[in-house]
């Protein structure tokens, strides 16, 4: 069957959708999907990612499955009328926001969280009342081929559609005319998207990526920085969108960082990470000489690691200090177990640095002193800011997920991810009453329908409170019921 053909029987089917009822079905369809199915899940991560089992089960499946029950416990409420503050011209109206579906919308997933970034916008979707086709990515195989075998065992097929492929397939899709396409990967892709999409002028949703920066302050428990860091950089291999991608510390600070980091990656892997069950390894051949290609140009001094393996595409952690700037390690987003460390003697430095740059899809920071973190926070832009840890920003379904300017645009994640495949629609009910007030807009014009007018439309500064505020609604409230009893 034909892409063509495939969006078709979907948006044929589009009012299904529209039930509440309905979305709640499938989503709890899609709960069974996971439940019923998690060593099936964990046994294809394993197979494109080598991927731990509990971090399989913590980052992917239960990750997900927290995603679903988020929505089913508040589908209900996010899809009630969203009534507004009115004013005087519309206070005996009703005024609402109705949220609506958009249609048939296009997710195309990543490979390296292959299941959670597919499912947790599937989910948005159904909860927002769309049809969706899915487009997994061809690099994590084992998982995409998982995911078109399992959802139309559980989801209704004339609303959702899995299709596998590689470029030709993705093409294929863009080519035709969605209602929302979101795509998680690399901006390369991303502007191809982008641009597609402009040709239907439809809107987007891009989940792109950036070097994130991790400022690491003078004053700070360095331990137990190292640890977070080290865990938010090295789990998955580094190829985690939301990485600390590199670390800017100062010159003093440097060795003491580097003695963490070092007990932390012991700690977490062992003497040789390459023995342990619980390190990932490069997606493919192409990604791990990507990788091994930035450790071999750098300028920079390996302090941690540095070796590698082809056949098992195995990198090891690896650290490199005396980064500097202009380094090859600092050109683009690494996407792998590599560890930069640049030197910023003060926040200040390290503020002007990141500002210097494109903005990251996060940003860390460490350091005793609150204001410092806050500085930081209110200095900078990025998609989002975790203080004192790594990564921990996307444990919270209400705070969203996505990025700014280059990082991505759009954002999803609990109520975010319903919005974002909702239409806000305005609605206004009138009553045929009251004509005569209303009427005041209507030609002939005149100068008193103006001055009247001005007093029922006209918007002033909003008053500081207290009595004033008081007397003002007491005055506003007098003269609306001459108003109805003269004009209604």
């Amino acid at each position: 069957m034909s892409m063509a053909a495939v969006l078709e029987r979907l948006r044929a089917n589009v009012d299904k959708m529209k039930s509440v009822e309905y979305r709640h079905e499938q989503l709890r369809a899609l709960l069974r999907c996971i439940d019923e199915n998690v060593d099936r899940w964990t046994e294809a991560l394993r197979k494109d990612l080598h991927k731990a089992k509990m971090e399989c089960l913590v980052m992917e499946v239960n990750y997900t499955r927290n995603e679903v029950i988020c929505h089913l416990n508040n589908l209900d409420e996010w899809t009630k009328p969203e009534y507004v503050k009115k004013e005087l011209l519309q206070i005996s109206d009703e005024c609402y926001i109705q949220k609506e579906p958009l249609g048939v919308v296009l997710i195309i997933g990543a490979w390296n969280y292959p299941v959670q970034l597919v499912l947790c916008p599937l989910i948005a979707a159904i909860s927002a009342g769309n049809c969706a086709i899915l487009k997994p990515s061809e690099l994590s195989e084992a998982s995409a081929a998982l995911i078109e075998e399992l959802l139309p065992k559980y989801l209704d097929k004339d609303c959702f559609a899995v299709i596998n492929g590689g470029v030709k397939e993705t093409t294929e899709l863009l080519e035709q005319k969605f209602d929302h396409i979101m795509y998680t990967g690399n901006s390369n892709v991303g502007k191809i998207v982008m641009a597609a999409a402009a040709k239907h002028l439809t809107p987007v949703t891009l989940e792109l990526g950036g070097k994130s920066p991790c400022y690491v302050d003078k004053n700070c428990d360095i331990d137990v920085a190292a640890r977070r860091i080290t865990w938010g950089r090295f789990i998955n291999c580094g190829q985690t969108c939301i990485a600390p991608d590199y670390v800017l510390c100062s010159s003093h600070n440097q060795e003491r960082l580097l003695k963490g980091l070092q007990a932390a990656l012991e700690e977490y892997f062992g003497k040789d990470p390459k023995e342990s069950e619980d390190y990932c390894r490069i997606v493919n051949q192409r990604h791990f000489q990507r990788v091994k290609t930035m450790i071999e140009k750098t300028k920079g001094s390996i302090a941690i690691g540095g070796d590698s393996d082809e056949k098992d595409l195995y990198i090891s952690p690896t650290v490199v200090k005396d980064v500097q700037p202009t380094d090859a390690l600092m050109e683009g987003e690494i996407f792998g177990p590599v560890l930069p460390i640049v030197t910023a003697e003060t926040a200040d430095d390290a503020i002007r640095f990141i500002n210097s740059r494109d903005k990251p899809l996060a940003l860390y920071a460490f350091a005793n002193d609150q204001k410092v973190i806050r500085d930081i926070v209110e200095r900078t832009s990025s998609g989002a800011f975790c203080g004192n840890d790594t990564m921990m920003q996307m444990s919270l379904s209400t705070l969203p997920f996505g990025g700014v300017g280059t990082s991505g645009m759009g954002n999803y994640h609990g109520k975010f991810g319903f919005d974002t495949f909702s239409h806000k629609k305005a609605v206004m009910l009138k009553a045929l009453a009251m004509e005569k007030m209303n009427g005041l807009r209507y030609p002939p014009y005149t100068d008193q329908k103006w001055s009247w007018f001005k007093r029922l439309a006209g918007k002033k500064e909003k008053s500081r409170g207290g009595l004033f505020s008081f007397l003002l609604f007491a005055v506003i409230m007098t003269i609306l019921a001459v108003l109805i009893k003269f004009f209604g």
